[in-house]
């Protein structure tokens, strides 16, 4: 009896398998062709469950690449500002440097000078205050000799009064 069973069996799957569809040869008994009807109907749904998981999957990779295409536009705005923001900084930077630069070299002999005046200055200063003390003590000199010639000056004049006053 199993073989009988079998053979049925395969006979409906050769034929299921030889057509390429599902048409089933009359020998099935009810039971089989109910067990075939919920193998197809299992088979359909879940065919039906793995293209509706698959439609699921793709629209999250869908959403995901949108998703990501923002992202990336948002990063690539925030790359052109940050290189924006950089930019004004460094030709500002350069231009102070420059300025600098040339400033240092326009400093460079004018400290030169600066040094060279100031020595000259204490030069002039230590001359000037040297004849400002020559002068001083020509003026003390001066002061003497005047003194002395009044003195002297006085003393013939007083010589001069005694001698008028004992001709009297």
């Amino acid at each position: 009896m199993m073989q009988t069973e079998q053979q049925p069996q395969h006979q409906n799957q050769l034929t299921v398998q030889n057509s390429g569809s599902l048409s089933f040869s009359s020998h099935l008994s009810k039971e089989d062709e109910e067990i075939s009807k919920s193998a197809l109907s299992t088979f359909r749904a879940k065919e039906e469950e793995i293209e509706r998981k698959k439609m699921e999957v793709r629209e999250k990779v869908q959403l995901q690449l949108g998703r990501v295409e923002e992202e990336t536009k948002r990063l690539a705005s925030i790359r052109e500002e940050l290189e924006a923001l950089a930019d004004p900084m460094r030709k500002e930077v350069s231009v102070v440097r420059k300025k600098i630069d040339t400033v240092n070299k326009e400093l460079k002999p004018l400290g030169h000078t600066c040094q060279k005046k100031e020595r000259e200055y204490k030069e002039a200063l230590e001359a000037f205050n040297e004849k400002n003390k020559e002068k001083v003590q020509l003026i003390t000199k001066l002061m003497e000799l005047v003194s002395e010639s009044e003195r002297l000056r006085m003393k013939k004049l007083e010589e001069l009064s005694k001698n008028i006053d004992s001709l009297h």
